[in-house]
């Protein structure tokens, strides 16, 4: 602060130090991070691995909140309703863009409720069985869903989650019929598929691939057009006899809309910065996750085509929720 002269008059100026907008200091207080899933799933895995290193990036606190239900709606609809102020933000799944098609009535708009921030990264699923059921190859596994139709169960975590698309698409280029069981989350998934009440999954590679290196879970392929960095003996299902298969999923950071320009450039700068750390980038990809952080422009034009495309795959599959 200081005092001017100016025609007889006093004139009080004000210094701009400590009158800075809100903006301008974020962050002053602890962010949150939702992960709309259960811990010890894919999802989870990916937030504690970022949130662990923006911390530092921040220089604040950054807290992971599970809030699993309804193919990760319960979780996503409360960052949506919170307050468009950088504070609160959630890791949605390539998910996200079939939930707006597969359900009639969210409680959002999956494109006008949300800010798009970065995407974080892109993973194939992996294609693995209970060790005890006698299939070691894709060809074999088909054999065998065609041997005993409508026997073989596959888990997700959720009606249209990306395990369950995966699976139908397979049973639509084999001709073969299997059972889906929706749970709300990969990691109860994984469990009940180690003590064998299921026969297979087509999961997330972070949820997947650690069982896969203890032994507990057989993988038999996965998913993408290439094979995974983290798994590069393993084939692809389209290698492994079933032409034209393809799946994945990614992953991304969103807050409530509105949030204001200043700020998403701020998280955007930040988490871009972890996602480019060796240290990161190495614990992702020997998960199956490469990370592709993009500007949060980008992550809006990718989110808007997956609503598109997706539509159209639902529709003719005629995929419903439970």
């Amino acid at each position: 602060m200081k005092i001017t002269i100016w025609r007889g008059l006093f004139v009080l100026e004000l210094a701009l130090v400590g009158f800075a907008p809100a903006q301008a200091q974020y962050p002053t207080r602890p962010v949150r991070i939702i992960s709309p899933f259960a811990p010890g799933g894919g999802n989870d895995a990916l937030c504690r691995i970022v949130a662990q290193r923006l911390a530092e990036e921040l220089k604040q606190q950054v807290i992971v909140e599970n809030r699993a239900g309804a193919n990760g709606i319960v979780g996503t609809e409360i960052a949506a309703r919170s307050a468009p102020d950088g504070y609160t933000i959630v890791l949605i799944p390539s998910g996200h863009a079939v939930n707006a098609t597969l359900y009639r009535k969210l409680p959002f708009d999956s494109l006008k409720d949300f800010t798009p921030i970065t995407l974080a990264g892109s993973s194939p699923l992996v294609l693995a069985v209970h060790p005890s059921l006698p299939a070691r190859n894709v060809k074999e596994l088909v054999a065998l869903a065609r041997a005993r139709p409508g026997q073989l169960t596959y888990v997700s975590a959720g009606v249209g989650a990306s395990g369950h698309l995966g699976g139908a698409l397979f049973e639509s280029l084999t001709g073969t019929k299997m059972v889906h069981i929706p749970y709300k989350g990969m990691a109860i998934a994984i469990t009940d598929l180690m003590s064998g009440q299921v026969s297979l999954t087509f999961g997330t590679s972070l949820s997947v691939i650690p069982h896969v290196h203890s032994g507990r879970l057989r993988a038999l392929a996965t998913t993408g057009a290439q094979r995974s960095p983290a798994l590069p003996d393993l084939p692809t299902v389209a290698e492994g006899g079933v032409p034209g298969y393809e799946a994945g999923l990614w992953y991304g950071f969103v807050g409530p809309a509105r949030v204001p320009p200043e700020i998403v450039r701020r998280l955007n700068s930040a988490i871009v910065a972890v996602l480019m750390l060796p240290d990161v980038r190495a614990r992702l990809a020997s998960q199956g996750v490469d990370p592709q952080p993009t500007t949060p422009e980008e992550f809006a034009r990718l989110l808007a085509s997956d609503v598109e495309r997706w539509a159209k795959v639902i529709q003719r599959a005629g995929i419903q929720p439970e």
